[in-house]
């Protein structure tokens, strides 16, 4: 079920970051590709004329829990202009110990944790296991 949910993030997120176009204006696909193994595994890629592209591989392997027996391991990347003229680049691995990880230089990243605090986590750390 959690493998689903994250191939469907995925996929709604490759349909989400492509820059908004008004509905009657379709946009050519410039190439497309896409390979499926008896095994289960697939790669797929794809280009517009706007310059979006994506890819995706995916391979099937036995999952860490006991209620699945199979899971795709699901990794790819999207690309496309934002309205502004940045080029948008997002990578991303899915699968069933990690759910949906991305990355990207436009995505926001957490403050780092101030030298005082870092130290304070530290010690708590070193500490042994309570008891309570």
């Amino acid at each position: 079920m959690k493998i689903e949910i994250t191939l469907l993030i995925a996929f709604a997120v490759t349909m989400v970051v492509g820059a908004p176009q008004r509905a009657d204006e379709p946009i050519a696909i410039v190439s497309q590709e896409s390979n499926i193994e008896p095994d289960g595994s697939y790669q797929y890629k794809y280009e517009t004329a706007n310059g979006i592209k994506g890819e995706e591989t995916g391979t099937l392997k036995k999952a860490t829990s006991a209620d699945t027996s199979d899971v795709i391991i699901a990794q790819g990347a999207v690309s496309y202009t934002s309205p502004e003229g940045n080029l948008i680049s997002l990578t991303y691995t899915a699968d069933d110990e990690n759910g949906f990880v991305p990355s990207g230089d436009h995505l926001p990243t957490p403050p780092p944790i101030p030298p005082a605090i870092q130290k304070a986590l530290d010690y708590l750390l070193s500490l042994p296991p309570s008891k309570n």
